[in-house]
């Protein structure tokens, strides 16, 4: 850092510049980004694009390898897009000692953590204890040993006033944000079923596949990202997502404790995947020898991506689940399904080959009283204000919830609307007071039901 500024000043200088001059050039945004070891393309979605309140300077910090090479590679692509560019300027350290660096420089003021998990929230620690703000892709941890290590990493937050928040995209997908809308009207929900664990009240599955595209190119995993001990395990990755919109959407603002919580049941199953199959989605000719323990056979491997959760918040019951296949099948992607059971209505999202592999929601009505429906027309009229263009379709069962084309994000731009949020946050200089309490809860919730399922 100081040879950068170094540099920087004696440009300045021979440029003839002044003092008024130089503090414009050197003044830099609120926020300035420290990127550590982005193995997962989520890093370079947080720069998909430009905020004026972040800094364009970013600093990198890395183990020399085909992670960074492919982070830096995306990065590249959004400053030379035709449409919207972005002007990220990237100043990249790669050794060994990448992490430490990183602390003793101190460039910038928000580590950006998306990659490998193994090490995760040790970093998240010794950055907070460093005196930085994290903003880490999920999870944060995947294992029960470091669920402590997360919870005083938050404590540590709290007293040396920084922040530490997660990634979660899915509360900006519209769907989501609808449920979550039309669960507090009375007129049109009821109130939430309280359910049980055969009959949960609500339920969500995630359906995901290792061979996808991003940015429109086929995306390339790292190997390390098929091992357990380094990615997690499915039921504390992706799972997080759910279980955050379970809290989100049945208890909105609401702080809730890991008391809240009772695990009743929870699996995990393994994904079959061959040499082959490997090799298309990670460049790599072999398995490398940290997958020997997942060996099936000489040319396959199995990964325990797949999950079930079935438990307690507070009155009510819930199940999330996940599911990772190699490819979708023609023309279908990853797919989010959600069912959430009203007295008067339930709230489903779908989104199969019925719907054209579009997330789609019903409103599945109890009562087929003209009053009731006349009542559900009026009352979502306060909806339709707040999510300019969606309308009522009726069917046999209720009805389908039209959403326009603009309110539709795709999972990329969810990044920025998380961004948004977060900055919304630091300038704030504080998070709101449900947060912390919930992502611990979560966390709770799902590194509870990875030890159960393993003990299974």
């Amino acid at each position: 850092m100081i040879r950068y500024l170094s540099i920087l000043g004696g440009m300045i200088w021979l440029c003839g510049c002044g003092a008024e001059s130089e503090n414009a050039m050197t003044e830099k945004a609120p926020i300035q980004l420290l990127t550590v070891d982005p193995g997962h393309f989520h890093a370079a979605l947080v720069q998909k694009v430009d905020y004026p309140e972040v800094d364009p300077q970013v600093y990198v910090y890395a183990p020399d390898g085909d992670d960074v090479d492919l982070h830096l590679d995306r990065i590249e692509s959004f400053n030379t897009r035709d449409t919207d560019p972005t002007s990220w300027q990237t100043e990249t350290y790669r050794g060994d000692d990448f992490f430490d660096r990183m602390l003793s420089e101190q460039s910038g003021n928000v580590v950006v953590l998306a990659g490998n998990n193994q090490k995760k929230t040790e970093y998240i620690h010794r950055s907070i204890a460093a005196g930085l703000n994290v903003l880490a892709d999920k999870p944060m941890v995947i294992n029960r040993e470091d669920f402590n290590l997360l919870k005083e990493s938050f404590d540590l937050a709290k007293t040396k006033e920084v922040m530490l928040y997660d990634i979660m995209t899915e509360r900006y997908e519209i769907t989501s944000m609808l449920q979550r809308a039309l669960m507090q009207d009375d007129v049109i929900f009821g109130k939430l079923a309280l359910g049980s664990a055969d009959d949960p009240s609500i339920v969500k599955e995630s359906v995901h596949h290792f061979f996808k595209y991003v940015s429109g190119s086929i995306l390339t995993r790292p190997p390390w990202f098929f091992d357990v001990e380094q990615e997690g395990e499915g039921i504390v990755d992706v799972t997080t997502h759910l279980v955050d919109l379970v809290q989100w959407q049945a208890y909105p603002e609401v702080m809730l404790t890991e008391t809240d919580v009772e695990i009743l049941e929870a699996s995990r199953t393994r994904t079959v995947m061959t040499l082959s199959e490997f090799a298309a989605v990670t460049q790599q000719d072999d398995f490398p020898s940290y997958l020997d323990k997942d060996m099936l056979s000489d040319s396959t491997i199995g990964v325990y991506c797949n999950g079930d959760i079935t438990y307690r918040l507070k009155d009510i019951h819930a199940k999330v689940s996940v599911k990772w296949n190699y490819k979708a099948p023609e023309g279908a992607k990853d797919t989010h399904y959600s069912l959430i059971r009203g007295s008067k209505a339930h709230l489903e999202v779908l989104q199969g080959a019925e719907q054209n592999y579009q997330a789609t929601l019903y409103i599945r009505a109890k009562s087929k009283v003209k009053t009731y429906r006349d009542n559900v027309e009026k009352a979502f009229a306060k909806i339709a204000d707040q999510y300019q263009g969606v309308e009522l379709i009726p069917n046999a069962q209720g009805w389908e919830v039209s959403i326009p084309a603009e309110l539709r994000e795709g999972h990329e731009a969810h990044f920025g609307s998380v961004m948004k949020a977060f900055i919304g946050y630091m300038e704030d200089g504080k998070l709101p007071a449900w947060e912390v309490p919930n992502m611990i809860t979560k966390y709770h919730t799902t590194t509870k039901a990875l030890e159960i399922a393993k003990s299974e």
